[in-house]
């Protein structure tokens, strides 16, 4: 009797757990999946500003740019931002939104392969190719004239940049393997019978995530070759990228150009919930 009971027990956890696993993987699906282009317009539709979407190739891959000025302004500086993992150009929508910013610079994002239109196609997993995927974006701006903004491992891949930049904002930026956490949750990704209920989106990130150890490591000695100021905004309680990253490029860094803002108590969603702090520092940067 005792067996039975363990058995119908032991099924009913499984069924549940099955069950609660599904509903993860369509919620996953609903607010993760890649908006097409005319979604993305659509959701400028009652700001201020409207982008134009273009497109340019990387090794027979397809990179979708979300430019807010049709024709970009010489005179003004250039705003590149870099999503992280997972992401895309729209998880900087309120700043590419933003009245003030667009009266002083061209503000330009795109979508790191992986993240784009065909989620089939899967993420580089390579901090140089990402960089090479940056430097081909921005082959025809100046560089003297153009700002970085990374957020997260976007953070990583302008950190990594070796060109000489008018200056590199970090967001949470991911620098030392040792230092990435490795939750209960990449497990949905690494077990073969829960792998397939997983967003594309979401196991490209967690791809990335494993990478990282090997990959950082790469650029230990690396980090500060581009002579560009860097600043590094992170919150202290930080459990995705832990605040120590942070803490690590002020030690490699020379005083003269590295500045860490940071947040107290503040969390991985600095992006969102610290938007007019990191809006004013963008300004700062422009305007120094």
């Amino acid at each position: 009797m005792k067996k039975k009971w363990v058995k119908k027990t032991g099924k009913i956890v499984g069924y549940s757990l099955l069950v609660l696993i599904l509903i993860f993987s369509f919620l996953l699906y609903r607010f993760t999946r890649t908006k097409s282009d005319q979604e993305v317009l659509d959701t400028f539709k009652e700001e201020a500003f409207h982008p134009t979407i273009r497109y340019f190739n990387f090794k027979n891959k397809k990179i979708r740019v979300i430019q807010i000025q049709k024709e970009l302004d010489t005179s003004l500086p250039n705003l590149i931002f870099i999503h992280g993992s997972p992401g895309s150009g729209l998880d900087f929508k309120r700043y590419l939104s933003d009245t003030l910013l667009n009266a002083k610079a061209n503000l330009i994002t795109y979508d790191r392969i992986g993240y784009g239109m065909d989620s089939k196609v899967e993420v580089l997993n390579s901090i140089d190719q990402e960089i090479e995927v940056l430097h081909q974006l921005i082959q025809n701006y100046s560089e003297v004239n153009t700002i970085l903004i990374g957020y997260s491992y976007g953070g990583t891949i302008a950190t990594a940049s070796p060109k000489n930049y008018k200056s590199k904002l970090l967001l949470a930026p991911a620098i030392k393997g040792e230092l990435e956490p490795m939750y209960w949750i990449l497990n949905l990704y690494k077990w073969k019978l829960t792998r397939p209920l997983v967003p594309n989106v979401f196991k490209y990130a967690a791809q990335e995530k494993f990478k990282h150890r090997t990959e950082l490591v790469k650029f230990e000695n690396k980090w500060a070759i581009s002579s560009s100021f860097v600043t590094s905004i992170h919150g202290n309680s930080d459990k995705i990228v832990p605040y120590k990253n942070s803490l690590f490029l002020k030690k490699i860094y020379d005083k003269s150009r590295f500045e860490l803002i940071t947040i107290e108590k503040g969390s991985h969603a600095l992006i969102w919930t610290n938007f007019e702090l990191i809006k004013n520092k963008i300004i700062t940067l422009i305007e120094n």
